[in-house]
């Protein structure tokens, strides 16, 4: 997938960079699997703000994603492959053998008229097929990884994103997750083969306030140029330097501060993710 660059007619367009669609072969055409979502704009249900920097952005609907990959022993065949606007990867459309319809999400270098399988084991190690971790081979990249049996892909699931299996250590499976942190999963959790698609996404440019705007982003301002009495940094004649360590409106320490709390999942996690 290639990045569309433009001709400079405005000035935001000199900088703005688009991924290139070709790979998209349909718009949605499965009504069950399309569903609207309420707009909450970062408020709870008493409509204070509590998620700041959020609106809700351009109108759309919710593409129902099969993250279990829990349909055994019935080959799909990926009739479609879709822009989905609540991530940033692209989905496919796989049309089971039974009739059945489910969204995927697509891994790196699979096309329209491939075939699709999950299965406990006896698989081929082939993109967009799903086992169990402890079935698939030591040093596969995986993707959609479970964290708990039957719960669903929570893992490595944005573009471009995979994990590696590592080893094995009696019930658990050794990954090696994005971010660099080696982690013990079960391996009764179900993973798909392959890494995420889309993985030029991360190099596109915004370019301009509005695209954000339309992504749901509000602007977000400086603490240094509100009043003391709106953040921990503000105040002062002119500029000013800060006056302490940085912080977030609420005064919690912020670069590099570890807000992470005890758990007791910690017993699985065998290094932390590289610095």
């Amino acid at each position: 997938m290639a990045i569309k660059t433009y001709k400079p007619y405005t000035p935001s367009r000199r900088f703005m960079t688009t991924l290139d669609s070709s790979d998209i072969t349909s718009k949605p055409s499965v009504r069950k699997l399309l569903k609207k979502l309420p707009a909450k704009a970062g408020r709870n249900n008493q409509g204070r703000i509590t998620s700041r920097h959020k609106e809700a952005g351009a109108k759309k609907l919710y593409r129902i994603i099969d993250f279990k990959r829990d349909k055994f022993g019935v080959p799909g065949r990926v009739a479609t492959i879709e822009y989905d606007p609540y991530r940033n990867c692209r989905i496919c459309l796989v049309v089971y053998r039974d009739g059945d319809k489910r969204y995927i999400i697509q891994p790196k270098g699979l096309k329209v008229g491939d075939t699709v399988e999950a299965a406990e084991s006896g698989l081929d190690v082939l993109p967009g097929n799903a086992m169990k971790l402890k079935n698939i081979p030591v040093g596969t990249l995986v993707h959609n990884i479970e964290m708990h049996p039957g719960h669903g892909g929570q893992l490595a699931r944005s573009a471009g994103s995979y994990a590696q299996i590592m080893g094995r250590e009696d019930k658990y499976v050794i990954l090696r997750l994005p971010s660099g942190e080696m982690r013990y999963v079960l391996g009764e959790c179900m993973a798909t083969i392959g890494t995420v698609g889309n993985e030029d996404y991360i190099n596109m440019t915004i370019g301009k306030a509005g695209r954000n705007r339309h992504r749901g982003i509000r602007p977000q301002t400086r603490g240094s140029a509100m009043n003391p009495v709106d953040h921990p940094h503000g105040g002062g004649e002119g500029k000013t330097g800060p006056s302490r360590h940085p912080v977030t409106p609420w005064g919690k320490p912020t670069k590099g501060f570890k807000t992470r709390k005890k758990k007791p999942s910690d017993r699985l996690i065998i290094s932390r993710r590289k610095k």
